[in-house]
Formats: structure tokens, sequence, C-alpha cells
């Protein structure tokens, strides 16, 4: 049975490329195409794709925020002109990075992976998607069935919950899947502020910081909120501001 395969990237050359070249392989069935990463998403929902060929850079949602949005994300093939997230792909089990112009000859590298890995009784590792090299400048969520950006500047605070984090905005709070460590590594560390296991605050809500009990502390914000802070937290927080 055929593979179903997206080819997700905001040019249409580049797309018609790996289109041509994909035809080569009767393994795989190229099942949709899209341009950006809202589109994207849409179809892995529709499709469920056994691999997707995916850019970094495109508009309105760039390939990695779209994938931090898939609960089950497919096998990856990276295809990009820029060669500054490969080696945090290879990191995340990417199963391979393909810088443009692709070549044939390097394709049939990354769907000899792909068939390899895909094989039955071959163990499918779940991917933890690399970060970009810079600090986000917005989070995108899930909000029932819509897509919603979250500036970096609109961001109250984050408190883990569970397996996911909670991102508090003064429109509300939005879930979103996955860890506060990621989230602190995504972040500016001089903007943003891990001060307990389970919460992250920007340093320009921060309006005063009031002893609790032993070793610990609590952060009253702007918005209201009050928030723990451990002896560790403390310390990265005095860091940051210099005190």
């Amino acid at each position: 049975m055929k593979q179903p395969v997206l080819i997700i990237d905001d040019e249409p050359l580049a797309r018609q490329l790996l289109r041509q070249y994909l035809q080569a392989y009767p393994a795989l069935e190229i099942a949709g195409e899209a341009g950006d990463g809202f589109e994207a998403y849409k179809l892995i929902q529709q499709v469920q794709p056994a691999l997707i060929f995916l850019d970094v850079q495109m508009p309105r949602l760039t390939g990695f925020e779209m994938l931090e949005l898939l609960e089950q994300p497919p096998a990856v093939i990276f295809t990009t002109a820029f060669d500054q997230y490969a080696l945090k792909a290879f990191e995340s089990q990417a199963l391979d990075y393909l810088l443009k112009p692709i070549s044939p000859e390097r394709l049939a590298v990354a769907v000899k992976k792909f068939l390899a890995n895909s094989a039955p009784g071959t163990a499918q590792a779940q991917p933890e998607w690399p970060l970009p090299e810079q600090h986000a400048q917005r989070i995108a969520v899930k909000d029932r069935d819509t897509i919603r950006i979250i500036p970096a500047a609109d961001i109250l605070y984050i408190e883990a919950s569970d397996d996911y984090i909670k991102i508090h905005t003064g429109s509300g709070a939005f879930l979103k899947k996955g860890t506060l460590s990621r989230t602190v590594a995504a972040l500016d560390p001089n903007q943003f502020v891990r001060v307990h296991r389970s919460f992250l605050i920007p340093v320009g809500q921060l309006r005063q910081i009031e002893p609790y009990e032993k070793d610990s502390h609590l952060a009253l914000l702007h918005c209201g909120a009050r928030v723990s802070v451990s002896k560790s937290g403390l310390a990265r927080l005095k860091e940051v501001l210099g005190w």
C-alpha cells in the first residue's frame, strides 16, 4: 500500500520540483500540498499522512509552530534554504534535513530513511520538535477549532498544567500541549524568567516580591496574579534584574 505524503512549502516552484522528483517512488503517494502552516495544519488533520516534506520559514505560521500544534505528528523531512536549524533537527530525530536546491540524489537518501523507518515492526520514535535559533516572539495555540497566535508581549505569565502549559493573557488563558522547560528555552531569557517549577513570568510584569514561607517568596504581578517563587527562581530573577 502506498504511503500518503504531503508537500508543505510556500514556494510553488519548490513544490513543483519536489512533486516531480517524488514520481520516481511508487511507494509514495502525494496526497496534497499546502503553502503555509495554517493550510498545512488543516490538511494534515484530513489526510493523516505518513510523511510530510516541510519548509521551515513560511508566512502566517512557521513549520515549527505548525508541528507544535500536532498531537501526533507524522514523520518529517525538512526542506529549507536555511541551515541554522539542521543540528537541532537531527537531535530531535527528524528523519532528514534537505537544503535547497534539493538534488534527486539527496532526496533519494531521505526517502530511503523514511521507507526503512516505516517498515513493519520498526519502532517509531516520538520526536521533540527542534526550537528555532531565534527567541520566539509569539506562541501558536489551538483555541477550539481555530489557531490563535499570542504575541510574547501579551503574555502575563505561564504555568505548568500536567502535560500542558497554560498561557495567561489579558484576553484569557489558553492551553498548549508541551512542557514549561521547552517554553523557557524558546523565549528570551532576558524577558522571561522561570521563577518556580510551575511558573514562568515576564520580568516586565513583576511589581513586587514578598516573603512567603521558608526559602520561598511570592511574586505580585501588575495583572494582579500572585505567583510562587522558589529559592532558585529568586536567584534567577535577581540575576536577570541585576539585583
